[in-house]
């Protein structure tokens, strides 16, 4: 950000919280950098995390995808803070900016402690942290790893921050992936990694008293997998029911540790769903999509908060058709939709 950029006034309400932008960074930036917890995800526009209401003033909106914001959303004065710059002093409209602002974003390097692959997909990174330094970090979000040329790939720590110093990331092989390839081909326990966050604002809303829907496909497990050790490191007994999909059984592949989870958390409820067994998975639980699944056991959400995570397909399904069909209101839905180097990139 030069010396000489224009800055303007930005307030959030109905919170009344107040920031600079420069002219050169986006709104969503600005916010980081003042320590402002704003919600997003993916940071790229696209996936539709930040979006907010535009209540007055002018921005104008670098690439993103038509997805994340609409050009009917856009005609209503939404906007992606991700994506827009000030072109003047900005009020918006979000109602799920954390009261407790955001917590300080570092880099640092990182020691890979272990790799454990559950599945021919998924690998199980744990990663250890410098013995100097305090990683705070709220359940639900996630970290960046910066590759030599810059580059940098997200996931989010599967693992409750009491249960530390180290973190664990639940890591799906992309074939063709840059990190992921590494990852499931030469990497190697002691491998020196640089990472920096935290990231996100998917993390469990305190402070409210409803009811809960978690909703995971594949390693979108991960971010729920935290949330709810810290729930019950927490004494938090808000009922809630977590919905796990995959396409075969072993997709599921921390499904012992949920139902052992299940007998130490009575308030929690869990509900497995394959879309594509196969017939020797001898699979006798529920089939199907997994947003669907929870349509068929909910007609009514409206006192509820859902948190979605995993595929970009599945959370955008969810968000329309709960809000749409079973009376969810938009501000309790919150999401982390795990977006693809090629969802980022692709066409707006």
């Amino acid at each position: 950000m030069s010396s000489s950029a224009a800055s303007f006034s930005i307030t959030v309400q109905p919170a009344d919280i107040r920031f600079e932008a420069s002219t050169e960074e986006t709104v969503l930036a600005a916010g980081i950098r003042n320590g402002i917890g704003l919600p997003y995800g993916c940071k790229d526009g696209a996936c539709g995390s930040c979006k907010c209401k535009l209540v007055s003033g002018q921005v104008t909106h670098s690439n993103f995808q038509r997805k994340a914001l609409s050009e009917a959303e856009e005609a209503q004065g939404m906007v992606l803070t991700c994506s827009a710059k000030a072109l003047s002093d900005l009020v918006l409209e979000s109602r799920q900016v954390s009261p407790a602002g955001a917590l300080p974003v570092r880099k640092m390097p990182t020691r890979v402690s272990a790799l454990v692959r559950k599945t021919a997909d998924v690998m199980l990174m744990d990663l250890q942290l410098p013995a100097t330094e305090t990683f705070a970090y709220r359940a639900g979000q996630y970290v960046e790893f910066i590759l030599r040329d810059g580059a940098r790939r997200s996931y989010s720590m599967a693992n409750a921050p009491h249960t530390g110093p180290g973190v664990q990331l639940h890591i799906r092989h992309m074939p063709g992936g840059r990190f992921t390839d590494t990852v499931f081909g030469s990497m190697k326990e002691r491998d020196i990694l640089r990472i920096e966050g935290p990231m996100g604002s998917f993390f469990l809303r305190e402070d409210s008293d409803k009811p809960l829907v978690f909703l995971a496909s594949g390693t979108g497990f991960a971010p729920l997998k935290a949330i709810l050790e810290h729930m019950q490191h927490s004494g938090i007994t808000r009922p809630v029911t977590l919905y796990w999909g995959g396409r075969r059984p072993a997709d599921l592949y921390m499904d012992d540790w949920m139902r052992a989870q299940c007998a130490a958390m009575p308030s929690l409820r869990y509900v497995p769903v394959v879309s594509d067994a196969l017939p020797e998975d001898a699979w006798q639980g529920r089939s199907g999509f997994v947003h669907r699944a929870v349509l068929e056991d909910f007609a009514d959400l409206s006192l509820h908060q859902v948190y979605a995570c995993g595929a970009p397909i599945v959370v955008e399904s969810a968000r329309r058709d709960f809000c749409n069909l079973v009376g969810l209101p938009e501000s309790e839905f919150f999401a982390d939709s795990f977006t693809s180097e090629a969802d980022k990139h692709s066409a707006s």
